[in-house]
């Protein structure tokens, strides 16, 4: 299978590495793993020193195939997209020439809305949608910190489950990715969305890690408003969430990830544009539409995105 990862960032990096040590260890695998980033200077320095993983899959480093050509991938079986969720319809459009008749797009990003924005470009037939819940951090181009095991889901919107997801599936498991395929993807979407609701922006906007966001009341106390008004928008919406106390659910994230800076602390620590449009945001249009009030994460948009604008201002 030949297997080209969009994104250099803490996930993509991971998965490129992992994947190409499998390939790499096992001498009758045919797989060609590339990883792809719309920066030269990056994508040669990390050509030339492969990439480094610490923590718990042990300390080690791999060289990768990486470029920021294009043309010197060709098509693939599978596209896997990790890059931000905003810039999904830009590396689409540029990676368009990689996506051949049976290739598949997998998603592995951040918030709602991804799977549809790669349909329109490819089709809906090829993609998959997926979440992947690890805890893992950039430390560096090249460099991961892998702190957290978790698993990755995937399925499709119409619930077929093909040989090629199977493929994909056995593949990410032989790579130390627990994997499963799920009939109802968008369930699984939506419940971690859910999770990410609570988190993510509460933590961009105090600075907390994950298990401080309930450890202080205050803060608990808007993270279990936040996540209630999301899942109020998901029953309006017909959708089955995987826990029957998804607040609950929220709360044991937090205390099972309690040292973990979540991404769009990371974004806003290192003054990087944050995906708040994708995961509160996305509460706040849904919201909207359905007529159901979302005052909570409709703040926590407006204060990310104050501290987005006010990155470059010296006090």
């Amino acid at each position: 299978m030949k297997i080209t990862v969009v994104g250099p960032g803490a996930m993509g990096s991971l998965l490129a590495a992992l994947l190409t040590k499998l390939s790499s260890a096992d001498k009758e695998a045919e797989d060609t793993i590339w990883l792809l980033d719309k920066d030269v200077a990056r994508a040669g320095r990390i050509a030339q020193e492969g990439i480094k993983v610490e923590g718990l899959a042990g300390n080690w480093q791999v060289p990768v195939k990486v470029t920021a050509d294009i043309n010197a991938i060709g098509q693939a079986d599978l596209l896997i997209i990790c890059v931000k969720a905003y810039d999904t319809k830009l590396a689409l459009t540029q990676a368009r020439t990689l996506v051949g008749e049976n290739t598949y797009v997998l998603t592995l990003q951040n918030g709602i809305g991804n799977i549809e924005i790669i349909g329109e470009i490819v089709g809906n037939e090829k993609v998959i949608g997926g979440t992947a819940n690890f805890g893992v951090t950039l430390v560096d181009a090249g460099n991961v910190k892998y702190t957290g095991k978790g698993e990755i889901i995937i399925g499709q919107l119409d619930g077929k489950i093909t040989i090629g997801m199977r493929r994909i599936r056995e593949l990410f498991n032989r790579a130390g990715l627990e994997t499963r395929v799920s009939r109802d993807i968008k369930s699984v979407l939506w419940s971690k969305l859910i999770i990410n609701a609570g988190i993510n922006a509460l933590s961009a906007v105090t600075g907390l890690t994950n298990g401080r966001l309930v450890e202080i009341e205050p803060a608990h106390k808007i993270l279990r408003l936040a996540a209630t008004e999301a899942v109020r928008v998901a029953k309006r919406k017909r959708i089955k969430l995987l826990y029957d106390d998804p607040l609950a659910k929220v709360e044991a994230v937090c205390e099972a990830t309690s040292a973990n800076v979540s991404s769009m602390l990371q974004d806003v620590l290192a003054k990087n544009r944050t995906e708040i449009d994708f995961i509160n945001g996305a509460i706040v249009r849904q919201g909207q539409e359905l007529g159901i009030p979302v005052p909570v994460n409709s703040m926590l948009v407006d204060l990310v995105k104050t501290i987005e604008a006010n990155y470059n201002s010296v006090i």
